[in-house]
């Protein structure tokens, strides 16, 4: 697994679900927002209904008992009335008043209420600011004769609301307790949906330019099913082109190996036959860049065949020394045609689960990168140690090094440092690099300086153990 894969793959479930531009919250928000207003229309409405349903209520029976009691031809006797049987059961204050408009009988005497002037309905406040001081009243209207009774029949207004009041919240209290259920069910189907394209972003963020596969449409909803198709569709072009692109590079370094070697053993051939004074110097020049077009080829085929193997070798416990060694011994012909001492101090047991083309792969290309950047007569050593208690290998060597503002860049394919005499491709340490990602090792480059502070050659360390956000691949 890549860095940069395994970076996407840890980003994107990290990302919080309040994000503003997430469609998750939006929906669950706009859902909420909907909700409440529906709850708090439903209250409404219920109040309003039950206030017109029980003060239409109270208006007839208040009419009906004034009317009863002023069609008598004597005082009626009224039963009296006390206080919390007004405030608390709602109970009704009959006044009867004669005609002359004396009051003859209360049930309540302590209220004192005016005799209203006109017949029917009205609302009479005794003091403001007081719920229980508001009194609906019902009167027969004044009596024509002196002999007719007027009656009143009043009922304290703050007992109407209280009961209203009551009445609905007894019928929306079932509403407000399914609110949350409401919600927590939204919130159930909104995170079971988005855990899907959740699955889905991580099937995106694990390919990777060898396994461009093709991503499951399956359980995905149906409006982002387009979205996966096209996505598919993509790949499959992606992997046609990247196809197209490695057969080139592999046809061509092929087409290439047999005239560049053709044309090395030519140059031997010629050499024999034409004076040694007059061709040495072209000689060495011709021969170096042909040597130099050799290794960019097999540097061509060996990466062009590591991006394309889809089916990659199985990886297996290798020690790494042993690898260290073989890598040395294969070496040693370039380190001898170049004098150069090669030193090799296993300082530590360590074992890395790879496949063993890859591994050899890293070890090789960074020795032949100190070799080959290593003066004529220098030193180059490998060692495999510990560092903070875990292993890592170095290869060192005593070359020019890299200068700071470029050791970020000394990775990419075909880049070389201005300036050097170096043979090489510029492929080697890329290479290095995409075989130790792909096992969960980490390469770091770093200059060497002498006592005096000068840059003294260049030192690449191999921590098998890789990065702790990646994962290593030591035993």
């Amino acid at each position: 697994m890549t860095a940069a894969k395994t970076a996407a793959t840890t980003a994107a479930p990290g990302r919080p679900w309040y994000s503003p531009g997430s469609l998750r919250a939006k929906l669950l928000l706009w859902l909420v927002l909907v909700h409440l207003l529906a709850a708090v229309g439903v209250a409404w409405f219920t109040y309003a209904s039950y206030d017109r349903l029980i003060v239409t209520s109270k208006d007839d029976q208040m009419q009906t008992l004034a009317e009863s009691y002023a069609g008598n031809a004597n005082v009626p006797e009224l039963r009296p009335t006390d206080q919390r049987s007004i405030f608390e059961r709602g109970a009704f204050v009959i006044q009867v008043w004669n005609g002359r408009g004396e009051l003859l009988a209360s049930s309540w005497p302590e209220l004192a209420m005016a005799r209203q002037p006109a017949e029917g309905m009205s609302t009479v406040r005794m003091a403001s600011g007081d719920e229980d001081e508001v009194w609906r009243v019902y009167s027969t209207g004044p009596a024509a004769d002196a002999d007719r009774f007027q009656v009143q029949v009043i009922q304290n207004g703050g007992f109407v609301r209280r009961l209203v009041t009551k009445r609905a919240l007894s019928l929306t209290a079932p509403i407000a307790l399914l609110l949350p259920m409401s919600l927590a069910v939204l919130w159930l189907v909104v995170w079971t949906s988005s855990r899907k394209l959740r699955s889905v972003a991580l099937d995106v963020a694990a390919q990777d330019e060898r396994s461009l596969s093709e991503l499951s449409v399956s359980g995905v909803p149906a409006e982002i099913a387009p979205l996966v198709e096209a996505f598919n569709s993509l790949l499959g072009r992606l992997r046609q082109a990247f196809a197209v692109q490695r057969r080139f590079v592999q046809d061509a370094a092929h087409e290439l190996r047999t005239p560049i070697a053709a044309i090395g053993l030519q140059l031997d051939n010629m050499r024999a036959e034409v004076p040694a004074e007059v061709i040495d110097e072209h000689y060495v020049h011709l021969k170096g860049g042909v040597t130099r077009a050799q290794h960019l080829i097999e540097q061509l085929l060996r990466l062009s065949r590591q991006e394309s193997s889809t089916e990659p070798e199985a990886p297996v416990q290798l020690d790494v020394a042993s690898v260290l060694r073989d890598s040395v011994a294969q070496l040693m012909v370039i380190a001898d045609r170049r004098r150069i001492d090669v030193g090799f101090e296993g300082g530590t047991a360590a074992t890395v689960t790879a496949p063993p083309t890859e591994l050899r792969s890293i070890f090789d290309n960074l020795i032949d990168n100190a070799l080959r950047h290593s003066p004529e007569g220098g030193v180059v050593d490998v060692r495999l140690h510990e560092v903070e208690g875990r292993p890592v290998v170095d290869v060192v060597d005593n070359g020019p090094g890299i200068p700071p503002a470029l050791i970020d860049r000394a990775f990419d394919r075909f880049f070389r440092v201005p300036g050097t005499a170096a043979e090489g491709s510029g492929l080697g340490l890329a290479i290095a690099r995409m075989a130790a990602q792909r096992n969960g090792l980490r390469i770091v480059l770093a200059n060497r300086h002498d006592s005096q502070g000068r840059q003294a050659g260049l030192q690449a360390r191999v921590h098998l153990m890789g990065d702790p956000s990646v994962g290593g691949a030591a035993a």
